[in-house]
């Protein structure tokens, strides 16, 4: 494999471990003049830091820096380590004392369905259980208002993504994409008669896409706050590719602070919402000052499943009684074997499935197909977290190029493809963890069990809710009609984002030369 760096460092894998220090540099304020001599540091027993001077022996206990969530987001020094940084805002502490403190405000919790799939796992319980005694759990014994279900935002946050990708596929087919369409075709049919060898994605030789133009393919998901933040700070060119949408998280959040607020007759600010999410990295999505209007945050806290599972473990949660499921923002129905409530979700993979929703909206508004059944050949990449799918018109041409990307090494290669001109790809599911989101750095971490096994039976847990396409939720369609309308720009206000290169403001100290 080859690196396009000049040292290439060994044994390195996509699971990075919290740093012991972050290396956001803070102010150092500036000794007095009459302070002279060499000192030396210790730390006593309760890891408190003390400077010692060596010509009298006096101590001074040293101030801990405190790092703003906004440092972290700024620096350019790590990318999947933020839960190493003190997030003050997006605590558990926070969360009981607004619980303890609130008399005034709606607190309303909003739940993914990779983390429920990850408490199941544990308890053994179904998903809709898990929901039931979350519902308990939070309404009748912690006294929260509301709990809604990401999966409900998910279908919104799909319909957004799906018709991106068909005005931007048409601009690009509108501006010379035919060309490099056929150029692309030719040359991996040459390919493939030369040495009966599988066309790699090399680009066609004459015609390359251009890289950092809004209309220029592929374009990339975006609902991963890892793979976003990574961007935004190593690679700004490829900001054009990733698509507007916001994720399910924060179209949850707009609907929450705007819709939903509108119907209580309340300001957003009467309302504390906190999500549960199966990623650290959520937190800092949230606190994005995108996602923030004169102060108040669509998001105003963000609990990873292990943070909740650790309030879970002291209140017995096998035990708990189930509770009704709330009307608004969930998506549920009825099971036709049982008659009895059922959880749905999204056909596809437990990252959100954006790719198959994708792939079978483009298919029908841009070529006319009911279905991509039978249309869609899979190829699998030289890992499992790498995989091709094509879909394939009447005459055996592929029309749409699809792939889904997970962990950075898999990243990285797509990044160094694209600005290369040589990435043949329309569309690309990005996810910063190995094994999706099911597997994310906020889950439950399995005792005593494989973590292969652990991660296939969240995903089979998952995967047992039946997924519906979005056409079929009503509420969705309620909502487009009453809220948003026909102001296309009211649309793209709510519902979309935008994304900011980060330039590094301190000097890298590896980059020093000597």
């Amino acid at each position: 494999m080859a690196f396009s760096s000049a040292i290439v460092l060994t044994d390195l894998n996509d699971y990075i471990a919290p740093s012991q220090a972050c290396i956001k540099p803070v102010e150092i304020q500036k000794a007095d003049k009459d302070a002279q001599g060499p000192t030396e540091i210790k730390v006593d027993k309760e890891g408190a830091y003390y400077e010692i001077s060596q010509d009298d022996g006096q101590e001074k206990k040293l101030e801990k820096a405190s790092i703003t969530l906004n440092d972290c987001l700024a620096c350019s020094g790590c990318v999947t380590s933020a839960e190493s940084v003190l997030i003050s805002m997006q605590s558990l502490e926070e969360f009981t004392k607004v619980l303890e403190q609130n008399k005034h405000q709606r607190i309303i919790i909003s739940i993914s369905p990779q983390s429920r799939a990850s408490l199941a796992a544990k308890y053994q319980l179904t998903p809709i259980q898990v929901q039931y005694r979350l519902v308990h759990f939070f309404k009748n014994i912690l006294g929260v208002h509301h709990v809604f279900d990401i999966a409900f935002t998910q279908d919104l946050s799909l319909v957004e993504t799906a018709r991106e990708f068909v005005d931007r596929f048409r601009e690009y087919m509108a501006n010379g994409g035919e060309a490099v369409e056929k150029a692309i075709y030719e040359q991996q049919q040459q390919e493939e008669s030369e040495g009966g060898r599988p066309a790699r994605a090399r680009g066609a030789r004459g015609q390359s896409r251009k890289t950092g133009e809004s209309n220029s393919m592929p374009m990339l998901a975006s609902s991963c706050p890892g793979w976003v933040c990574y961007a935004e700070k190593t690679h700004g060119d490829v900001l054009p590719h990733i698509s507007t949408a916001k994720s399910p998280q924060q179209m949850m959040g707009s609907l929450v602070k705007n819709y939903f607020a509108q119907k209580l007759g309340q300001a957003p600010s009467q309302i504390y919402h906190v999500s549960v999410m199966p990623c650290y990295d959520k937190k800092l999505e949230a606190s994005r000052p995108d996602f923030e209007v004169d102060g108040i945050r669509d998001v105003d806290c963000v609990l990873t499943t292990s943070e909740i599972d650790q309030m879970l473990q002291s209140h017995h949660f096998l035990e708990m009684p189930e509770a009704p499921i709330d009307d608004m923002f969930n998506k549920v129905g009825i099971d036709p074997q049982t008659g009895q409530q059922t959880l749905l979700g999204v056909p596809g993979s437990s990252s959100g499935g954006s790719l198959e929703y994708v792939l079978a909206a483009a298919a029908r508004e841009l070529f006319g197909l009911p279905t991509i059944e039978g249309r869609v050949t899979v190829k699998a990449g030289k890992n499992a977290d790498v995989c091709e799918y094509s879909l394939m018109s009447d005459d055996g041409r592929p029309v749409l190029r699809f792939a889904s990307a997970y962990g950075f090494r898999n990243i990285q290669n797509l990044v160094r493809k694209i600005k290369q001109g040589k990435c043949t790809y329309h569309y690309v599911e990005v996810m910063a963890c190995p094994g999706g989101c099911a597997n994310g750095g906020g889950q439950i971490v399995p005792v005593d069990v494989n973590p292969k096994e652990w991660l296939s039976q969240v995903e089979s847990i998952y995967r047992s809710v039946r997924g519906v396409w979005p056409e079929e939720n009503e509420t969705i369609k309620e909502i487009y009609n009453e809220w948003i309308g026909t102001d296309d720009i009211k649309r793209k206000t709510i519902l979309h984002t935008q994304y900011h290169a980060v330039t590094q403001s301190f000097q890298n100290p590896l980059a020093t030369k000597w």
